[in-house]
């Protein structure tokens, strides 16, 4: 292909210094220096700078494509005499409408509606072509002639609108490029191929802020506080606002604007569990807002959310429902598909596409090593096995993500107890948990969340207090977590969420 392509290759007529393309009256300069190039303004195709391979003849295909059919005596009918014809064959002389095609450039334009011909295919098999000889049904062998019309473009220079090609995740090419590009419907952003996976193209507008809300502190009793860190600096956290409720063990989940808090125990004193789901948008601060309910009431859950969905996941005892709603309008959450098995006291963290539901009590009361994975576009797809991670982590361990790194911390282990041990998944492939580093304490019960860079684990208890601490990691290097600073109160058994995690996509 030639390495700058301008959308033209007809013969051209050199006269003195000028040139004209498919002229004789030409009227641009010409310049000659070693490569020939010139400064040609030709409306409506393209402003040429430099041009590389300039072809020597027309190279332009312009026959017509028509569909004609001959019939026999009455009663007869042969297929094979209904064919597509007048259509250009690219080298050989057939007939008479076939041409040899030679480019100096190597570019064939093909007119819009036109066809060239690449090839034929055999085609075996019963067909509408019969004998009306009574009693003969023989199968028919027959030729089937395939047209096609392909091209690439290695550069492109546009000074109007230029649009990617888009469509949803299942609309992705098999075995892509690297390189392609594509806007995709599902996660509302551009995306590209590495040559491994499809990634996202960042949003710099995000601020990396995460925010904390609900807890079960050391007095006892439950809380409505939310507070806020900006996850790319170093400092105690910022009281934000109040929920409009007070529990603990709800979910957490949010989009780049929207924090949603949901589900969880009501205060002591107040009767069994919440349907509700809060809202806050994150830039700013203030209480939260009732945004709408869940299907049904609920306590150790689990959330989880795409840029554009918000997920409820399990739930006490052993509830294997995944709920959704849409971040951006609120309302009431429907059902979405279910895990493999039920599960409570998990937590779950989510790539740019998939969710993943990790760890937790399973039946039994069992501790669980196991990873669900579940497609967030795809309603009714049921959740599938990821894998198992290298510890079985119980009673609400932390995780998080970036759009890479599935991040996971703390939990209990009914063999070890409570855990200080970080482990870590690329979500690309399957189950294939690592060893990451330490928590700075021991953190049952702690919550997590992140930007595309770092992690953060906020609260979470010993097994005697709550604590207040917040720790983080870099999510692209390996090593034990970092002091950040301190929440605003001792606080475990809660959620989080940030407007940069990798749920939401790019890097």
């Amino acid at each position: 292909m030639a390495k700058i392509r301008v959308g033209f290759s007809s013969d051209f007529n050199v006269k003195g210094n000028n040139v004209g393309f498919g002229t004789i009256n030409p009227t641009a300069l010409l310049d000659v220096v070693d490569t020939l190039k010139g400064d040609f303004n030709i409306s409506g195709v393209a402003t040429l700078t430099s041009y590389g391979g300039l072809s020597a003849q027309n190279q332009r295909i312009t026959n017509p494509s028509k569909i004609t059919r001959n019939t026999g005596k009455t009663g007869q009918y042969d297929s094979s005499d209904e064919k597509e014809t007048d259509f250009t064959e690219l080298g050989g002389v057939h007939h008479g409408d076939d041409q040899y095609y030679n480019s100096l450039s190597e570019d064939i334009i093909v007119e819009d509606g036109k066809i060239l011909s690449v090839h034929n295919i055999e085609m075996y098999g019963n067909t509408t072509r019969f004998d009306s000889t009574p009693g003969n049904d023989k199968e028919d062998v027959h030729t089937h002639q395939s047209h096609i019309c392909a091209g690439s473009l290695e550069e492109v220079s546009v000074t109007g609108h230029f649009s990617v090609p888009c469509g949803d995740i299942d609309g992705r090419q098999d075995t892509p490029i690297e390189g392609t590009v594509r806007f995709n419907d599902d996660l509302a952003t551009l995306e590209f191929f590495n040559g491994v996976e499809w990634r996202q193209f960042n949003y710099n507008q995000r601020s990396g802020r995460g925010i904390f809300g609900g807890s079960n502190n050391n007095s006892s009793s439950y809380g409505n506080t939310m507070d806020y860190i900006q996850i790319m600096s170093t400092g105690n956290a910022i009281d934000f606002g109040d929920m409009t409720v007070t529990v603990y063990g709800g979910g957490g989940c949010g989009s780049e604007t929207r924090a949603n808090f949901f589900g969880g125990r009501l205060s002591p004193g107040s009767s069994g569990y919440t349907d509700r789901i809060d809202s806050v948008t994150i830039a700013s601060s203030g209480g939260g807002v009732d945004y709408g309910d869940l299907v049904g009431t609920t306590v150790h859950t689990a959330g989880c959310s795409s840029s554009t969905r918000g997920f409820k996941v399990g739930a006490y005892n052993y509830d294997n429902d995944i709920e959704f709603w849409e971040i951006a309008t609120g309302g009431q959450a429907i059902d979405f598909s279910h895990l493999r098995v039920g599960r409570h006291t998990h937590q779950c963290f989510s790539s740019p596409t998939r969710a993943f539901a990790a760890g937790g009590n399973v039946p039994g009361n069992t501790r669980s090593p196991n990873v669900d994975v579940f497609i967030m576009a795809s309603k009714g797809t049921d959740a599938s096995d990821f894998g198992d991670m290298a510890s079985e982590r119980g009673e609400n361990p932390g995780t998080t993500a970036n759009s890479v790194r599935g991040i996971i911390g703390g939990g209990m282990s009914l063999a070890a107890g409570r855990l200080n041990s970080i482990e870590y998944v690329t979500m690309t492939t399957s189950g294939r948990f690592a060893d990451f580093g330490d928590l700075t304490t021991l953190a049952q019960g702690s919550a997590a969340t992140a930007t595309s860079t770092r992690a953060v684990f906020g609260g979470g208890h010993d097994g005697t207090s709550k604590r207040n601490v917040i720790d983080y990691v870099t999510i692209s290097s390996l090593g034990d977590a970092i002091d950040f600073g301190d929440m605003v109160q001792e606080r475990s058994t809660h959620g989080a969420t940030s407007d940069s995690h990798g749920g939401l996509g790019g890097y």
